[in-house]
């Protein structure tokens, strides 16, 4: 939420599962250490300051693949992808 802007100027386009989604729950809470409630709440307040964009929402991880891979600095998450995903893997533990 703190970075707008990729080190090459490309805007950030951030892409989540929706609040409901057993791996959007997977990842707030194990890797982000938070409930999905309270990054939604995070999120909700930098829209309403007028300081941050809200998350583009989507509805299954092959959604999340498409979109991060024909989107221009794009970031998003999903639990595994194949060889053939057109997409950059960045592993979080």
């Amino acid at each position: 939420m703190r970075q707008n802007k990729w080190p090459d100027g490309t805007p950030v386009r951030v892409f989540v599962l929706a609040d409901a989604h057993p791996l959007h729950n997977a990842f707030c809470k194990e890797v982000l250490d938070v409930f999905p409630y309270q990054l939604r709440q995070s999120w909700d307040r930098q829209v309403y300051s007028g300081i941050g964009q809200a998350p583009t929402e989507l509805f299954s991880e092959e959604q999340m693949i498409e979109r991060v891979s024909t989107t221009l600095g794009a970031i998003g998450y999903v639990k595994k992808v194949s060889d053939h995903d057109a997409v950059r893997i960045i592993t979080v533990h």
